[in-house]
């Protein structure tokens, strides 16, 4: 399954978890969630994954913790604020840069309407339809 499969699983089974819980709860429950949706539809899911980096030649270990990584191919960050910044946007771009991922997704599930808390973060990935030699 390529990224963009796995994206359209994730949105659907991230509007399914916001549905069933509603904003406002603490991130975790939502990782605990979302875990378990990606799971029933047959998706490999790793949570809290610790993602070293390499600074100066020098692996640190654990620099960040990825929420959940899908089919490892796919990043989630999840958030439970008011309002989405440029800073989380950044965040989550630089973690699949970092990781050498392809696509990363930014759910806020704060947001009255998950819609509205869907960012879509890429990394040298063609659009869904759009194949290498198009």
């Amino acid at each position: 399954m390529d990224e963009n499969a796995i994206g359209t699983q994730v949105i659907g089974a991230s509007i399914r978890v916001h549905e069933g819980l509603g904003p406002g709860l603490m991130e975790s429950v939502y990782e605990t969630a979302l875990a378990f949706e990606l799971e029933e539809a047959g998706l490999s899911v790793k949570r809290q994954v610790p993602v070293p980096i390499v600074y100066r030649g020098i692996e640190l270990e654990q620099a960040f913790r990825a929420d959940l990584i899908v089919n490892d191919k796919v990043l989630l960050e999840l958030k439970s604020v008011e309002t989405i910044t440029l800073t989380h946007r950044k965040q989550v771009q630089t973690y699949i840069n970092l990781m050498g991922y392809r696509l990363g997704y930014l759910l806020n599930f704060g947001a009255p309407v998950l819609k509205r808390g869907i960012v879509r973060c890429v990394n040298r990935l063609p659009e869904p339809g759009v194949t290498a030699t198009d």
